[in-house]
């Protein structure tokens, strides 16, 4: 007698979905743990928006009030969260609007990806209603970007955008979308990337040249270490921390690469560049031997190139090939991530301490603090100075607040003298300088670090580039707190034209609205500032708040950063006044 016996399968029997384009690509974005987005709608990104709405219940939508905002706080969002930020957009004006934040994010190697809608593949090149190449357009700025015009396209390039956003030296991703594919129906297969054929984001590092750089750590006399992002961006902190300490090599750092070692650490002497510290700066060109850690030397670090360490060996830690060589000629190149290579150099360096090369920095910081610091933190004058505001910031943060800063001397006054005890703690505009960043940038960051406090330090002029995203920071009681260094200037422009113009302050005063009023128009606390006394307890009220705040500090009209290295200068050529 036959017995007929049944086989039950253990494999789950994969579900087929049948959805449109538009619900793929929310499904795409949910497969890559991407729920939190920011964008603006418009019509050619509608069939996406209208996912959204059905979907709003495991994916946030943040509506920002310009596009510009929605690619600046995705910017904010990736560099606290260590995240992809995503930013959406229509076809036309919108997807044009990311542009700015697309080229900030790709110099300063940020991890976005950017969806803009696109009208009708049948009415591409026809001049239609907001039609734009944003393809053409985006190239020059982004590390990927892709046109798709067929619905069973988006699971691949959703998951190759991804991939190529956050892998190796990260950057910017744009995918346009034509509208007949946001409705078009397929069978939706999601697969993650995890390799592209061409594409080796994590170069294997050479043995060879990590024996080379300790031959030359081990017998150099005044070696210097100079960080940048990279070992931010490499979650190489430790490595990092443990290379300084066993090495004993003096550090310092560019401004995207702050925070990695906290402000504090006996071996961290100050910034590099334009209005660095007066000790790294000259004794760069002192220096035996540069080590350079994930950064890439431009010219706001080097000043004038040919005399840029040109005494000194340069090893050079970094994970893209092309910023090898580019702008300074290296001896002994490491390419590969520094999270890698750190660790593999600090296992075979001698343990090393450079007491008499490091009393040169303190010298020279005594120096500069004569002559430039005790006036900026201390002043005997009347009038508020940026960097006395930036001290009460870090009096009642303790050094532990995300300072979110846009561009112009509050920058690089809020560099220079904010403390720093966490990584990932100072974020602005690097290489491409964006005024109107902060803003919404500090948004993202917030939204990306809710529990840590976020402070924007702005001045009058970038404020105004992006002040309607007090709409958003209103409607969704984002809790940050707003910093106005108001000098009623375009007071970095005022600096040169002072220095180097004989005074000709064209178009640099501001003539500003009441900045308190407007505040109060989104209904956000805020208050005004302008005497010394009252300094202090302002911003302890703001910090004590739970709310969004506005603080607007009026500080002296005509101060100027110093240090200061002329443009094209040697950087041993910085001034103290």
């Amino acid at each position: 007698m036959e017995t007929n016996t049944k086989i039950k399968s253990n494999k789950k029997q994969k579900e087929i979905l049948n959805i449109s384009g538009a619900e793929a690509v929310v499904r795409c974005l949910l497969a890559e743990g991407a729920d939190l987005v920011y964008g603006y709608p418009g019509g050619a990104i509608m069939p996406i928006y209208d996912e959204l709405f059905k979907f709003q219940n495991k994916l946030h939508h943040v509506l920002t009030r310009h596009e510009q905002g929605a690619t600046h706080a995705a910017q904010g969002f990736a560099r606290t969260s260590g995240k992809v930020g995503v930013a959406l957009a229509t076809s036309g004006p919108g997807a044009t609007n990311l542009v700015t934040g697309i080229a900030d994010a790709q110099i300063d190697s940020t991890p976005m990806v950017c969806i803009t809608g696109q009208v009708a593949s049948h009415l591409l090149g026809s001049d239609a209603f907001q039609e734009t190449d944003i393809i053409g357009i985006s190239t020059p700025v982004t590390k990927w970007n892709y046109q798709i015009t067929k619905a069973s396209e988006i699971p691949e390039i959703f998951a190759k955008a991804f991939y190529i956003a956050k892998s190796g030296r990260p950057g910017p991703v744009l995918i346009d979308i034509t509208k007949d594919a946001q409705f078009e129906l397929f069978e939706y297969d999601y697969k993650k990337c995890n390799g592209i054929r061409s594409y080796f984001p994590y170069p294997e590092i050479n043995d060879d040249s990590i024996d080379h750089a300790v031959k030359l750590i081990n017998q150099a006399k005044k070696p210097l270490i100079v960080w940048g992002q990279g070992v931010i961006l490499g979650n190489a902190e430790e490595e990092f921390k443990n290379f300084v300490e066993k090495s004993g090599v003096p550090a310092a750092w560019t401004i995207l690469g702050l925070s990695a070692l906290p402000t504090s650490h006996e071996l961290n002497v100050g910034m590099v560049g334009m209005h660095g510290n007066y000790g790294p700066n000259i004794l760069t060109n002192k220096c035996d031997l540069l080590i350079a850690v994930g950064m890439r030397f431009d010219d706001r670090v080097t000043g004038d190139p040919s005399t840029y360490a040109s005494q000194a060996k340069v090893i050079h830690l970094e994970i893209d090939p092309a910023e090898v060589d580019k702008n300074i000629k290296v001896d002994v190149p490491v390419i590969g991530n520094c999270k890698e290579s750190l660790k593999m150099i600090t296992n075979k360096i001698d343990k090393r301490s450079h007491k008499k090369w490091i009393s040169k920095f303190d010298d020279l910081m005594k120096i500069e603090f004569d002559k430039v610091i005790k006036s900026d933190l201390s002043p005997n004058k009347k009038g508020l100075t940026m960097g006395e505001s930036i001290i009460a910031i870090n009096e009642f943060t303790n050094g532990d607040a995300i300072i979110v800063t846009d561009v112009g001397q509050h920058q690089m006054v809020a560099c220079r003298y904010a403390n720093f005890v966490k990584s990932k703690s100072n974020i602005t505009s690097g290489g491409l300088g964006t005024m109107g960043f902060a803003l919404p940038a500090a948004m993202g960051a917030k939204m990306g670090a809710l529990n840590r406090e976020v402070v924007a330090v702005i001045g009058d002029g970038g404020y105004q580039m992006t002040i309607q995203e007090l709409g958003t920071i209103f409607q969704l009681q984002i809790p940050v707190k707003i910093v106005i260094l108001n000098n009623d200037f375009l007071g970095m422009v005022r600096q040169w034209q002072q220095l180097f113009f004989d005074k000709r302050y064209a178009s640099t005063e501001m003539v500003n609205p009441d900045f308190v009023a407007i505040a109060k128009g989104y209904y956000l606390d805020s208050e005004r500032v302008k005497d010394r006394k009252d300094l202090k307890p302002a911003v302890e009220r703001m910090i004590k708040s739970k709310k969004p705040y506005v603080l607007e500090i009026c500080v002296e009209k005509e101060n100027n950063v110093f240090p200061m290295i002329p443009s094209g200068a040697s950087v041993s050529d910085i001034r103290l006044n």
